[in-house]
């Protein structure tokens, strides 16, 4: 929910200073690089095309419009939610987290990259000439590493079972999900337990989405949240999907609810106001200051995946928080990886299926697929 203007601490300003690389980060990134090639790798080798490193699976292609708010607090008015009223396009694309394309009954947390197309304002260097500005977001508030480092050997795990047992893997998702249950019956909850496949089985529509590690926001730092507000979309929170027997069932669940309504989120923005607090360089601390509402972004009923979408969208496009205006420039050590690995990852796709990837400046093709 957002909050009244006067209920509100004044933000931290970004400080250079604030950014203290890791040891050996250099190294990490080309860890991490050479380990998503290898999930990429395998999976090219298996199905003959190769998919992104992680997220590789799309269960929803959505087409909307983000419009930003009317009564935006200054210190939450930056670079495109500086424009009261304005209007652009989004791409929005829902999947989970692996990087081979498993049996939707291998349970894993959920993401959702949004595309906003035609975005003003100054680019960094290796954008310029884009006009999109990405949003990367999960569906949990903190990410499951606190350094770069750590998640590199996250990453390793999951490349070394690329491709190994799938049905080993729904077995062990199907334990997990129990133990997780339990957990969650007491008021815990485990990032780890449903990273490794014990995420319920609930209606991927229904979630709220996170940036998870922090971006700049003009002066300030931000965390970002995408939150369902229409109300068909709000009661699908927690809803169960039936997936068995249904290797592809939680697109099948986007489809027949997109075909039918409408949806509508809203985005909200976290400013930084205590660094100690509410770390930039360990992005598994959930940050503690309000979420205020900055825009929403609206969908109209649609067709919610395709193969025709799919070619467009999963083959086509890429989606990195590095594509993104210079007010709003990631940060944090986990965003600094970023940067190399995913432009990485998408020179590897490009090269394998011989597909180019192109920023979008419209999306006049959508309706012919």
């Amino acid at each position: 929910m957002d909050f009244p203007t006067r209920h509100l601490v004044q933000p931290l300003p970004y400080d250079p200073s604030y950014e203290v690389p890791e040891e050996g980060e250099a190294d990490t990134i080309a860890g991490l690089t050479d380990a998503m090639r290898g999930i990429a790798d395998t999976v090219d080798k298996d199905t003959g095309h190769a998919p992104r490193g992680v997220h590789a699976k799309s269960h929803g292609l959505l087409r909307g419009e983000l419009r930003v708010l009317d009564n935006v607090p200054p210190d939450y008015a930056q670079g495109l939610f500086g424009h009261p009223g304005g209007a652009w396009p989004v791409v929005m694309r829902l999947s989970t987290t692996p990087g081979d394309l498993l049996d939707d009954k291998v349970s894993t947390p959920r993401g959702m990259a949004v595309k906003v197309i035609g975005v003003p304002g100054e680019r960094l260097p290796d954008g310029v000439g884009d006009t999109t500005q990405d949003f990367v977001l999960v569906n949990g508030p903190t990410f499951q590493a606190p350094s770069a480092k750590q998640f590199l050997g996250s990453v390793k795990l999951l490349a070394s079972t690329t491709d190994k047992a799938p049905g080993l893997k729904k077995a062990l998702s199907a334990a997990l999900r129990g133990v997780e249950k339990a957990v969650e019956a007491v008021g815990g909850e485990s990032a780890a337990l449903k990273g490794l496949g014990g995420h319920p089985e609930t209606h991927i529509l229904g979630e709220t989405f996170f940036s998870a590690a922090p971006i700049l926001y003009g002066r300030y730092m931000a965390k970002l949240s995408l939150a369902p507000v229409s109300p068909a979309l709000q009661a699908l929170k927690g809803q169960p999907v039936d997936l068995e027997h249904k290797p592809n069932g939680l697109r099948g669940a986007v489809v027949d609810f997109m075909t039918e309504h409408s949806a509508e989120w809203e985005l909200r923005v976290q400013l930084c106001t205590d660094l100690a607090a509410m770390p930039i360089e360990d992005s598994t601390v959930e940050w503690t200051a309000p979420w205020v509402a900055v825009a929403r972004i609206k969908a109209e009923p649609q067709a919610g995946w395709t193969h025709g979408l799919s070619v467009l969208v999963d083959d086509g496009m890429q989606f990195n928080p590095w594509h993104c205006i210079a007010a709003f420039r990631p940060i944090g050590s986990i965003m600094r990886v970023r940067r190399a690995v995913y432009a990485a990852s998408a020179r590897f796709r490009t090269e394998r299926n011989g597909a180019p990837l192109a920023e979008p400046r419209n999306l006049d093709h959508w309706r012919e697929h």
